[in-house]
């Protein structure tokens, strides 16, 4: 069966349904890794062996959301932000992990302003969606998961 090029274009995801698919699989992926909806609000790290540790600041806990921030326990010596680091909200009844803004590294990505093109958006989303998706899949590979997270009493949340 010989399928032609529009057919195969129609059977591919669009980019919407791609940037859902991409926000399921990552809430999936903090679901299994760091189990935050059992979590009270509050700065937890996860370390593994020899790797880095992972810090996990479980920002607000609500019914249907939660607000995190993801990233290592170190800073970035040229910016002296923390890097890798992902802001997210959770959709606790849709099953969606939202990247709502992703700092990589080197090199930050430009904030969009309001009268950005949608298409655009989609892109930039799509481009935080795949980091973090891609992220939480090493760090899994590396043994983060919910028995590696502890509690850090001595940091104190920023108001």
């Amino acid at each position: 069966m010989h399928l032609e090029t529009r057919e195969i274009i129609k059977l591919l995801p669009g980019r919407f349904g791609l940037l859902m698919g991409l926000q399921a699989e990552s809430y999936h992926r903090l679901e299994r890794l760091f189990a935050p909806q059992r979590r009270a609000p509050g700065v937890y790290l996860s370390t593994v062996g020899d790797t880095l540790d992972v810090r996990l600041d479980l920002r607000e806990h609500h019914a249907y959301t939660l607000e995190l921030e993801l990233s290592y326990a170190f800073n970035d010596p040229d910016t002296g932000r923390r890097a890798p680091e992902a802001q997210i909200r959770m959709y606790t009844d849709a099953h969606l992990a939202e990247a709502l803004h992703c700092h990589p590294g080197r090199g930050r990505w430009d904030v969009l302003d309001l009268r950005a093109p949608p298409r655009l958006i989609l892109r930039h989303r799509l481009r935080m969606a795949s980091f973090l998706s891609r992220w939480l899949e090493y760090l899994a590979a590396q043994g983060h998961a919910p028995h590696t997270l502890r509690a850090q009493h001595d940091f104190a949340l920023p108001a």
